[in-house]
């Protein structure tokens, strides 16, 4: 074997291969390494144009609707235009960029831009070309659908992406079919960033975000393919309390009533008494350009002096304490009265005030002295109970409200030092906190205690959601909830009742009222304090307020209407008032349901007036509303023109014989739908001008026509 294995000349060519083989390794590793290191940012941007992994993909926001399932709130797709001019010159597509054909694409983007000429068009998107972007916008904001395929029709624009380079991207934008309304409540949208701004739209954010999906996308072939690793889920719709026909009644009394007396801001809420569902709320606010928008939902976050409105709970208080009853006699003197040093006034005290009052009269005439003596008297030594008194009542209970910015009431209580001694207590804080200075209550928690008053001393907590659904289905379902059982004992509630019918009927809510139903409440007017000068610094602003349900002796809805205004005149009764009382009456005329025979009298006429024309129809109406008809033709099913006759007993129709086809057929005294059916089934073209039955027509009956001509119809 020794003779065929030259071991001398076979070694050394193993060793020069596996040298080569080595060699060859090491610089295979040191490209490796070099790919790695020196040229890693580069392959870097390279990979991520070939291949975009885990790409979020949007999910659909919800959909806010009203209570009977009307949208208040929507998303709808918009588009950013964009121009890839890279892709356009990689492909075929770059020999169509043309001048004429730039021309063409220019003059469509004016058509359907017309805030930019043709020659600014195509300056910018040369400016586009000569950059080579892959990313040039050809419009600087938002469009939606349907411009989006305007564009796309355009010439190398309607290619597909990776050919023409026109690429859009989506955007979820927010809808409000009925505009403004309530739209404090319903909530905005950050439209740039795609996030809530305020109501429910904020507070409901996760359940109507849904979650993103992801999609994998990779490059092949100069195509993406996308696959989808997780699904987007949309989100859920949530369906208000809001009765969109009550939240437009409420937003007109308000804004109307504003501009009449030039008021600052107008707040307005209406609640189902049984269920505390908020049906309407509206946050009026004088902007610089002197129109009322809503800026801010007062509603729920102003925590201003209530005023008047807050008597009715002192002395709900007081009664259900027992330290009073309606018996109870009170003097108001001249309408001035020296409280511990401080002078306490009644609205009239330039007239002599009221003197002595009743119990139920220190309400319906709104006395401050009158309400102040008798919390004074009876909780002065203990002012600690009156405030219990007034947390046991419900009106400082926090109702947590589901949108961001509510505020919950301030009334504080008593505090003593370790000497006995009150340190944030004065001889005065007792009498004015009873007339509704002193505290904090915002709208929607004084409504809620007159809401308690009318649903039989049951407190419900405000009600903005009734439920979340998706796909038809019910994911969560609020229910009304009661904050408490019984606000005070059933004769206190009972005694109360009365007296603020008392207020509307005989007192100073008379405005609020109506002939039609009878109406409870309380009026308020409040000086609201203006920074470190406090009351003393001249013009004064006025918090005028009223709160009150309907009907009293059956209440449906509870409602309190704020204005905030300048100087005076002011007057809760006289301007929040009539505010209630154009919503109240508004909400009731809904419901009104009249006998049709209340509509008749001696004047109206019961026989109706008929047009002429087919006889057939006319015959089958007359009948089916019980009306006798008198003719004396037959019909085979085919149309029986002519005139109807009223007469004191019956319709009489008449056949008329038809002209010959050849012929223009008169067609006065028809209405319009036969008209035009005589016409046209002659070939003759018919313009019709006004409504009712035909007084002229343009080409005279029995005259010769050709075919296609006009006749222009007049209707009166």
């Amino acid at each position: 074997m020794g003779s065929f294995f030259e071991r001398e000349k076979i070694i050394p060519r193993y060793k020069i291969i596996g040298f080569l083989m080595v060699l060859l390794g090491l610089l295979i590793l040191g490209k490796a390494l070099y790919t790695a290191t020196v040229k890693r940012d580069y392959w870097s941007v390279v990979a991520d144009r070939l291949k975009r992994d885990s790409v979020e993909v949007k999910p659909v926001r919800g959909n806010i609707l009203s209570s009977d399932g009307r949208l208040m709130a929507s998303s709808i797709p918009e588009y950013k235009l964009f121009m890839d001019f890279k892709a356009l010159s990689d492909s075929k597509a770059d020999t169509l960029w043309t001048d004429s054909l730039v021309n063409v694409i220019c003059e469509g983007l004016h058509d359907i831009f017309p805030e930019r000429s043709v020659q600014a068009f195509k300056d910018s998107l040369e400016r586009g070309r000569a950059r080579m972007s892959r990313n040039y916008p050809i419009w600087p904001r938002r469009v939606s659908y349907d411009t989006y395929s305007e564009v796309k029709k355009l010439p190398i624009f309607c290619l597909r992406s990776f050919q023409g380079g026109f690429h859009v991207e989506e955007y979820n934008s927010r809808n409000h079919p009925f505009g403004s309304l309530a739209g404090r409540t319903v909530g905005e949208m950050y439209g740039a960033k795609d996030s809530a701004k305020c109501g429910l739209e904020q507070y409901f954010d996760s359940t109507l975000r849904g979650k993103p999906g992801v999609v994998q996308r990779k490059k092949v072939l100069n195509k993406y393919l996308s696959i989808t690793e997780r699904p987007p889920v949309d989100g859920a719709d949530i369906i208000t309390t809001i009765d969109v026909g009550m939240q437009d009644l409420a937003e007109r009394a308000v804004i109307e009533e504003l501009k009449e007396i030039n008021g600052n801001v107008g707040v307005a809420i209406v609640m189902e008494v049984k269920t505390g569902d908020v049906k309407a709320i509206v946050n009026m606010q004088k902007c610089a350009d002197g129109e009322y928008r809503e800026r801010q939902n007062h509603a729920v976050s102003d925590l201003l002096e209530p005023g008047s409105v807050f008597k009715t709970a002192s002395l709900m208080v007081a009664l259900d304490d027992g330290v009073v009853d309606t018996t109870y006699k009170v003097d108001c003197s001249g309408g001035t009265y020296d409280m511990h040093g401080a002078k306490m006034r009644d609205h009239n005290w330039h007239r002599g005030g009221y003197g002595i009052l009743s119990f139920g009269q220190t309400l319906e005439y709104s006395s401050n002295i009158g309400v102040s003596r008798i919390i004074d008297e009876h909780y002065g030594k203990n002012p600690e109970k009156f405030v219990e008194g007034l947390r046991r009542i419900g009106i400082a209970s926090d109702l947590e409200i589901p949108l961001v910015g509510s505020a919950a009431p301030r009334i504080r209580m008593p505090k003593k030092n370790a000497r006995g001694q009150y340190t944030n207590w004065s001889k005065t804080a007792l009498a004015w906190m009873s007339i509704g200075y002193e505290t904090q209550v915002p709208p929607i928690s004084t409504l809620t205690f007159y809401n308690a008053i009318a649903n039989d001393g049951r407190m419900m907590r405000p009600r903005f959601v009734k439920q979340i659904v998706k796909d038809g289905q019910v994911l969560q379902e609020f229910k009304p909830q009661v904050i408490k059982e019984r606000i005070c004992k059933e004769s206190t509630l009972r005694k109360m009742q009365t007296i603020l019918y008392h207020v509307v009927s005989q007192g100073l809510g008379k405005k609020a009222g109506s002939r039609s139903f009878k109406v409870a409440g309380k009026t308020g007017t409040a000086q609201i304090s203006k920074g470190v000068g406090g009351y003393k610094t001249g013009q004064m602003n006025y918090l005028l307020s009223f709160a009150g349900y309907f009907p009293a002796d059956k209440p449906r809805y509870s409602c309190i209407v704020c204005i905030q205004k300048s100087g005076l005149p002011a007057s809760g009764g006289g301007m929040s008032g009539v505010v209630f009382h154009n919503i109240s009456e508004g909400i009731m005329a809904q419901d009104v349901k009249l006998d049709v025979n209340d509509a008749r009298d001696s004047l109206s006429i019961l026989m109706p007036d008929v047009k002429g024309g087919n006889l057939i129809p006319a015959d089958y109406v007359l009948t089916q509303l019980g009306i006798r008809t008198a003719f004396d033709w037959t019909s085979d099913g085919k149309p029986v023109w002519g005139t109807a006759t009223r007469t004191p007993n019956d319709v009489q129709l008449t056949k008329t014989e038809v002209t010959d086809d050849s012929l223009v057929p008169n067609v006065r005294g028809m209405g319009a739908r036969d008209a035009v059916y005589m016409m046209e089934s002659r070939g003759i073209k018919v313009r019709i001008e006004g409504r009712g039955k035909v007084v002229a027509q343009s080409l005279g009956p029995g005259m010769r026509y050709r075919k296609g001509e006009t006749c222009s119809l007049k209707l009166n």
